[in-house]
């Protein structure tokens, strides 16, 4: 059977994703010993993750929310088809990957959170929520920014495993069409529905407000 190019991913969600795996990689290698770049970045995904909650609101059609969270019955439903060989094609994310997109985007929101809070153990390098708090607190909300990060880690490895049975046992590559945003299909799907271009702009906008409050404390002097 013939496949058909389509095309799933608007350019934000591509650029939004690789952004944040870059921005991700940046901060765990930079925080021992580089704190203002390490800092920086986590600003940086703080940006972009409130540009994420706004275009699953308002952006693309496969980028939506409302088009890949489902509720139990769906993802049992779609678990049993996917054992019986009979689960359908989707255009974007299929009710147990959202679990996987959810569960990411949370971890990394705790983490940045956290880390706004956090400070090192000589009390000389923090995020800029850190002098607002207890010492003794900022100490163990850094614990608990490190925790997260070694769960973040566990959930990446799990992402790229489902990346790997998905290519080795369903022959699905899910990597080129976050790249190329275009996926082949071997029935008929219904691709993406793009956002008008003033949507990105507001998403932009929100992205970039809430990463230069973040790097100022969110203090307005």
């Amino acid at each position: 059977m013939s496949e058909t190019p389509t095309r799933v991913w608007d350019g934000p969600t591509r650029l939004f994703h690789w952004a944040l795996v870059i921005l991700i990689v940046v901060a765990w290698l930079t925080a021992e010993e580089q704190m203002t770049v390490h800092r920086g970045a986590g600003y940086a995904i703080l940006g972009l993750l409130a540009f994420r909650v706004w275009w699953g609101l308002a952006g693309g059609s496969t980028a939506r929310f409302s088009n890949f969270v489902r509720g139990p019955a769906a993802i049992r439903r779609y678990l049993s088809e996917s054992r019986e060989g009979t689960a359908g094609e989707h255009a974007g994310h299929n009710p147990l990957g959202a679990l996987s997109v959810l569960a990411l985007l949370g971890l990394v929101a705790l983490q940045v959170i956290l880390g706004l809070f956090a400070i090192d153990e000589d009390g000389f390098e923090g995020g800029p929520l850190s002098d607002g708090i207890d010492f003794d607190l900022a100490r163990q909300i850094a614990e608990w920014h490190e925790l997260s990060f070694r769960l973040l880690q566990g959930l990446v490895v799990l992402h790229l495993g489902a990346i790997v049975f998905y290519a080795v046992r369903r022959r699905e590559d899910l990597v080129r069409p976050m790249i190329t945003g275009v996926r082949r299909f071997r029935g008929q799907v219904g691709g993406l529905v793009p956002a008008p271009l003033w949507r990105l702009v507001v998403g932009v906008a929100i992205g970039l407000a809430v990463g230069f409050a973040a790097s100022r404390g969110f203090r307005l002097g």
